[in-house]
């Protein structure tokens, strides 16, 4: 699914502003209103782009604190603790790895005291071991190509 260097762009004007108006993207790469929105529909279509997303800013909502979380389930748990981390709410990101570990979770979180609430809810289950994040050096991108 090769992408153009139109294509591109328009994701990486996307990324930077989801709600930008079909005009403006327009302007920015040099085609008509209706030829973007042709390549819009197309991106879309072939399922490059798959939605818009909302971002939202966590401590506006009274998380101050993340966590980067290693689960390793005990013998015979995996398919237990997997539910368990889907049903956390303050989950915001799960990835199910090689290695030592199963899991690998981010929360969003209130305190310490909060995290320690939620990591009960897997003990009995799961070995964890979890990481406070101090700072964002990278946050999520694209991988697109450079020229």
């Amino acid at each position: 699914m090769a992408l153009d260097d139109i294509d591109r762009h328009i994701i990486a004007l996307l990324q930077a502003d989801a709600r930008m108006p079909i005009k403006t993207l327009a302007d920015h790469i040099g085609l008509s209103a209706p030829g973007t929105s042709d390549r819009l529909r197309r991106l879309e279509e072939r399922g490059v782009i798959r939605g818009f997303i909302l971002e939202v800013d966590l401590h506006a909502l009274g998380y101050s604190l993340q966590a980067i979380v290693r689960v390793k389930p005990l013998p015979g748990k995996l398919q237990a603790v997997q539910k368990l981390l889907e049903a956390i709410p303050e989950l915001i990101e799960c990835d199910k790895v090689t290695g030592d570990d199963c899991f690998i979770a981010r929360l969003c979180l209130r305190s310490i005291e909060h995290l320690d609430f939620i990591l009960e809810g897997v003990r009995d289950k799961a070995e964890t071991n979890s990481s406070i994040v101090k700072s964002q050096l990278v946050a999520r991108r694209l991988p697109l190509p450079r020229h």
